[in-house]
């Protein structure tokens, strides 16, 4: 069971992932349009709803979360299974986006990045499964209904994964800071795998072995990398833009 609070992720969480939806809590005395809308969506889709005081929220979230009087017990997100993704994967409309997050343990960071992909039409977003976020109240919070329509697949061993990808054809595109070719200079069109890596070390030796392509987002000022998010989104809207071409 995870927890869902703020008023975008929970009206996502109903709207999109209804099924899942356990109970919803609103803070006594929040009855506005946005509130009413929430309330009205649980009813429509048959999910108790409870009025409960302010200290409820600051109890169970231990005061550390801005929840706007709203929260939603649901079950979590169900992950797609590896052969169940290959499966599927011939079936995908043309040409295929997908994002590999190599290592992004920040949920909010996570969020942000399956936020950004649905944005930009990615079908599968793929996480290895000992090195990422779990996809819990915070990354569905920060996606703010990026995340429930996505293709989420967890993977066991990454460098296996690439390399399957490879064999059906699609073309391998990192970032990494050393790289010699600018993410503008790529052909990021085709079916692809977009890969990043984690928020500290970026991506790890394997993965950038697998990668047919190597692109830099290159640095102009005294930081000398974009935080994950924030690259997840220069390097989709790219390829976005180049297949609009």
């Amino acid at each position: 069971m995870i927890e869902v609070h703020g008023i975008l992720a929970v009206r996502a969480q109903l709207r999109e992932g209804a099924t899942r939806a356990r109970c919803l809590y609103i803070q006594k005395g929040r009855r506005d349009a946005r509130v009413n809308e929430l309330i009205s969506l649980a009813r429509e889709q048959g999910i108790r709803y409870q009025a409960v005081e302010a200290a409820w929220f600051r109890r169970r979230l231990k005061g550390d979360e801005l929840h706007q009087g709203v929260l939603l017990e649901s079950q979590a997100v169900p992950l797609v299974r590896e052969d169940e993704f290959f499966n599927m994967l011939t079936a995908l409309t043309k040409p295929v986006t997908v994002l590999v997050l190599d290592g992004v343990t920040d949920p909010r960071n996570l969020g942000a990045c399956l936020r950004t992909a649905n944005a930009a039409g990615v079908q599968a977003v793929i996480l290895p499964k000992r090195r990422s976020a779990p996809i819990n109240g915070i990354v569905l919070k920060t996606a703010q209904g990026g995340a429930e329509s996505l293709r989420i697949v967890e993977v066991t061993n990454l460098a296996r994964t690439l390399k399957r990808l490879a064999e059906a054809g699609l073309w391998l595109v990192g970032t990494d800071e050393d790289a010699r070719i600018a993410y503008m200079d790529a052909n990021l069109d085709g079916d692809a795998v977009i890969i990043l890596g984690s928020e500290d070390k970026g991506l790890r030796r394997l993965t950038r072995e697998a990668c047919d392509q190597l692109v830099a987002i290159p640095m102009h000022g005294s930081v000398e990398s974009l935080n994950v998010s924030v690259a997840t989104g220069v390097i989709l809207f790219e390829r976005v833009r180049q297949l609009a071409l």
